[in-house]
C-alpha cells in the first residue's frame, strides 16, 4: 500500500491512493479525525462483510468512537471505546461475535494500535444492548499475568 500527500494551498492536501483521491482540508477536519475514521469504517466494514458471508445481513449500523488521548505531546490514542449498534436477522451471540472477530482478527487498523492503546467496545443488537464496556482479548499494552503455566521440557 502506498499514499502520497500533496500540500495543495493554505491547511489543504491532497491524499493520492492507488485506487482514488481525496482533499484533506485540516481546519475541517484534522488528519486526526481522519486516522479515528478509518480505524472506525475498517471495522464497520467488516460488520457488513463477515455476516454477509454467513448469509446474513446486517441494517441500520452505527459505530461511534470516543478517544482519549495524552494532554501532552505526543498526544496519542490512550483508550478507544467503539460502540456498534446495529440490526440483522441473526442471533445476539452470532452477533456479537462479528464485532468480536473483527476487532480481535480481521481490521487492520485496529490491530495496528492495540499495543499501544487499551480497546473497549459495546454492542447493540436488534435495539438490545448485548456487550458493555467489553475490553479486548489482548493488546492495549497491558501484560496479563497468566500465573506459572506447566510446560512440556524442552
Amino acid at each position: 500500500m502506498k499514499v502520497s500527500i500533496a500540500h495543495q494551498e493554505g491547511m489543504k492536501f491532497e491524499a493520492k491512493t492507488s485506487k482514488s483521491s481525496f482533499v484533506i482540508d485540516c481546519p475541517v477536519i484534522s488528519p486526526v479525525e481522519y486516522f479515528l475514521a478509518g480505524i472506525i469504517t475498517c471495522s464497520a466494514t467488516d460488520i457488513i462483510l463477515i455476516p454477509k458471508n454467513q448469509g446474513y445481513s446486517v441494517k441500520n449500523l452505527v459505530v461511534d468512537g470516543d478517544v482519549v488521548r495524552n494532554e501532552t505531546q505526543p498526544c496519542k490514542f490512550n483508550t478507544l471505546h467503539l460502540t456498534y449498534s446495529f440490526d440483522s436477522d441473526a442471533d445476539d451471540t452470532t452477533a456479537a461475535r462479528w464485532v468480536m472477530a473483527s476487532l480481535e482478527t480481521y481490521c487492520s487498523t485496529i490491530n495496528t494500535i492495540r499495543d499501544t492503546t487499551k480497546i473497549s467496545y459495546s454492542v447493540t443488537h436488534n435495539g438490545k444492548l448485548i456487550k458493555e464496556n467489553e475490553a479486548l482479548i489482548s493488546g492495549g499494552g497491558m501484560k496479563i499475568d497468566m500465573g506459572e503455566i506447566e510446560a512440556c521440557p524442552s
